[in-house]
């Protein structure tokens, strides 16, 4: 019987308690090691110590990130009288801010509206087609709101409002798990086992589709109505889809954005949001559930 091995001299003689047998070597755990990279510099989450510009001016219902970086680069924003090349510096307060010369109020509580957006109107605030917005339909009295999310020229229902850019791109953002329900009314062929596939996710001349819950509500002859429900909201997703499968969409209508839906609003109306309402769905939202 041969006498045990003498371990190693050196560094190697033994390993460490908590190191596996089959941990990774060479470059492979010199990848598995190293902490991952990361894509930028994190912006603060906090609300009370410095923030990005575009941020700052997001919450205060400028416009939307977007909108507020597209601005910068216009030379519309300026700070203490010099005009702001770059959205990212950190600030404090709004103090010193003006756009378009104009000092910058400051951010009121977030408020959300439900609209009931005919068809025949763009979700914008000017076209230069010259066409309808939902700007020429809202009452003048309204404090100046964003739409979350868009509705197509063609599109009808409920369109949610809000004076807080932030609260917008939570709303809008598909990480944030919000699902939209639609209504549409389409000429052709389908069925519901191949409506049931959707759930599974498809993929459209390169373009990707989640999570779709489908269902046939009611059909009269070759015309029928499809329910559906989806957490992205692409462009033109829903008519996209349906013409895959050889529907002609004649009538769309979005009747849910979360927890909000039309019921109660007639067409071309505007509610705002009951307090209470809109902080319970904040709460929920921030947990994180779907």
């Amino acid at each position: 019987m041969k006498s045990p091995r003498p371990p190693r001299s050196g560094p190697r003689a033994a390993r460490p308690a908590d190191d596996k047998p089959d941990a990774p070597r060479g470059r492979r755990a010199a990848r598995v090691a190293a902490p991952p990279r990361k894509a930028k510099e994190a912006e603060p989450e906090h609300e009370d110590g410095p923030q990005r510009i575009a941020k700052l001016l997001a919450r205060a219902g400028v416009g939307s990130r977007r909108d507020v970086d597209r601005m910068v680069e216009e030379g519309r924003i300026a700070l203490n009288g010099q005009i702001v090349v770059h959205p990212a510096p950190l600030l404090t307060s709004l103090e010193g801010l003006t756009v378009d010369g104009n000092p910058v109020a400051k951010p009121v509580s977030t408020r959300l509206y439900r609209f009931h957006k005919p068809a025949g109107c763009i979700t914008a605030a000017r076209d230069p087609k010259g066409r309808k917005t939902i700007y020429d339909l809202l009452p003048k009295g309204l404090p100046r709101v964003m739409p979350v999310g868009r509705l197509d020229y063609n599109t009808e229902g409920l369109l949610l409002l809000t004076n807080d850019g932030e609260f917008k791109r939570q709303l809008e953002l598909p990480a944030s798990g919000v699902e939209r329900t639609y209504r549409a009314r389409a000429f052709g062929e389908i069925s519901q086992t191949q409506l049931e596939e959707l759930a599974m996710g498809i993929e459209i001349e390169g373009v990707r589709y989640g999570k779709i819950i489908a269902n046939l509500e009611r059909r009269t002859g070759r015309n029928q109505w499809v329910e559906m429900t989806l957490t992205e909201g692409k462009n033109r997703e829903v008519r996209k889809v349906l013409e895959h499968f050889g529907l002609q969409v004649s009538r769309l209508i979005r009747t849910r954005y979360g927890e909000f839906s039309l019921e109660g609003l007639g067409m071309g109306d505007v509610d705002v949001v009951p307090r209470d309402d809109l902080f319970k769905f904040r709460r929920h939202l921030g947990s994180g559930k779907p």
